[in-house]
C-alpha cells in the first residue's frame, strides 16, 4: 500500500484524503490540531502547523512515504515542494515554488519571460509611496502571499491607498504588498495538470465577482462560453507562462482577464488546484477527468489517467452571501433542466463577508447546456 502524505485538513482537503483512500493509499495528514474534517478522515494524523516545513519532513522520512501533495492552498503547497525536492519525490521544487506561491516574483518572473502581466510594484515596511507616481488609477492592492481574495481592494484615488496598504498588509505573512494596474476585462481561470513538463488543459472556468472593492467570487461555471480560437490562444499563453514558472508537476490554477479586444492579461497562477468546488467538482463534472485522482497519481510518479467519464454539459457553483442566494436556491431546485449536485451546510449569517473564507455557504448545480446555466448564474 502506497503512503501518501497530505498537506492541510481543512474541508479544502477533504476530497483529496477521500480520493487517496478510494485508491487504497494509506494517508497521513499533518496540520494544526483544531478538530478539522480532514483529521478524521486520515488513516494517520499528526498535529503538525502546515507551516513546519522541517518537522514535516524529519516524519515523513519516518514514516517513508511515497508522496506528498495538497489542493487548493498556496501555503500547503510550499511544504509539499519543499518535502518533494529533500526526498526527492515528484513535485516542482522550491525554485518554482517560490514564483508560484509569491505574486511579486511571478511578476518578474512573467516580466522576464514575455508574459502578458499588469505592471505592478512591490511595497515594502518603510517604501516611499512616491515610487508610485506614474501609475494609473484605478488601482489592485493586495498582499504578495495570499489566496482567496484576501486583503485585496480596488483603490479609485490616492486618498484611498494608504487604507488599501495597510489592510493588504496585515493579510500578508511576509507584510509586503503589491500594488499594480488595474486590468480590464471578463474574468476566467484556467485548471491545467502537468506530468513530467508535459501540460494538458482541462476546463476553462467562467469567474464571477463581487466587483468593486474586494472581488469575492461570488461563483463559476464551467464550461467559460469561449470560442475554439479563443480557447487555443489560452491554452498558448497559459502554457507559456506555465513553463516560465517551472511548473513540471501536479495541479494548476491560473487567473487571468479576456478584454473585449482579446487581449490577454495574466492574474495570478497557483501550482496547486483551485478551490472554490473548481477543482474537486466542476472540472470532474463538467469533463468527466477525475482531477483530484490525477493529483494523486502525479504525486505517487505515475502519469495521470486521462480516462473520461460521463459528465454533464455544463455545472456551477454559486456562494451564499445572504438570503437571496438561499431563496435562488429554493427556485433552483424546482426548475426544469436544473440537476443539483451538492448543497453545503449554511453557516449562520452573523457577520460580513470579507473574502472567500468568510461567506456562508454554497450549491452545486448542472444544467443541460451552458446557456441556460449562464442565465441562473447571472440571476
Amino acid at each position: 500500500m502506497k503512503k501518501l502524505a497530505i498537506i492541510g485538513a481543512s474541508y479544502l482537503q477533504a476530497p483529496l484524503i477521500q480520493k487517496a483512500k478510494d485508491m487504497d493509499c494509506e494517508t497521513h495528514v499533518f496540520a494544526w490540531a483544531a478538530e478539522d474534517v480532514g483529521e478524521k478522515m486520515a488513516d494517520h494524523f499528526y498535529p503538525i502547523s502546515i507551516v513546519e516545513k522541517d518537522a514535516i519532513l524529519e516524519k515523513c522520512r519516518e514514516i517513508g512515504i511515497d508522496g506528498i501533495c495538497t489542493i487548493a492552498s498556496d501555503l500547503a503547497a510550499v511544504t509539499v515542494n519543499y518535502v518533494a525536492e529533500k526526498m526527492d519525490l515528484p513535485g516542482n521544487g522550491m525554485r518554482c515554488c517560490e514564483k508560484s506561491t509569491n505574486k511579486h516574483k511571478m511578476r518578474e518572473a512573467f516580466a522576464a519571460a514575455g508574459d502578458p502581466s499588469p505592471r505592478s510594484i512591490l511595497i515594502e515596511p518603510g517604501t516611499d509611496l512616491s515610487v508610485l507616481n506614474g501609475m494609473q488609477y484605478p488601482l489592485i492592492v493586495k498582499p504578495t502571499d495570499r489566496s482567496g481574495s484576501r486583503g485585496i481592494t480596488e483603490v479609485q484615488r490616492p486618498a484611498a491607498l494608504q487604507a488599501a496598504i495597510v489592510r493588504a498588509r496585515e493579510q500578508s505573512f511576509e507584510k509586503k504588498v503589491l500594488v499594480e494596474e488595474f486590468v480590464t476585462g471578463q474574468e476566467y481561470s484556467v485548471e491545467c495538470v502537468s506530468y513530467r513538463g508535459e501540460h494538458h488543459l482541462l476546463q476553462i472556468t467562467l469567474k464571477y465577482t463581487t466587483g468593486a472593492p474586494m472581488y469575492i467570487e461570488t461563483g463559476h461555471m464551467e464550461p467559460a462560453p469561449l470560442t475554439a480560437e479563443m480557447r487555443e490562444k489560452v491554452r498558448s499563453v497559459v502554457f507559456h507562462a506555465l513553463d516560465t514558472l517551472e511548473i513540471q508537476n501536479g495541479a494548476s490554477h491560473s487567473e487571468l482577464k479576456i478584454d473585449q479586444a482579446g487581449n490577454i492579461k495574466l492574474i495570478e497562477i497557483g501550482g496547486r488546484m483551485g478551490g472554490d468546488c473548481i477543482g474537486s467538482h466542476l472540472v470532474p463534472n463538467t469533463t468527466g477527468w477525475d482531477f483530484v485522482g490525477m493529483v494523486v497519481q502525479i504525486a505517487l510518479g505515475q502519469a495521470p489517467d486521462m480516462t473520461r467519464h460521463p459528465h454533464y454539459p455544463a455545472c456551477g457553483v454559486r456562494f451564499v452571501f445572504g438570503p437571496r442566494d438561499l431563496e435562488l436556491r429554493a427556485v433552483l431546485r424546482e426548475a426544469p433542466g436544473i440537476t443539483m449536485l451538492e448543497e453545503s451546510p449554511i453557516d449562520p449569517m452573523d457577520h460580513m463577508v470579507t473574502d472567500s473564507s468568510t461567506r456562508f455557504g454554497y450549491y452545486l448545480f448542472a444544467a443541460e447546456d451552458a446557456a441556460t446555466l449562464c442565465a441562473w448564474m447571472e440571476k
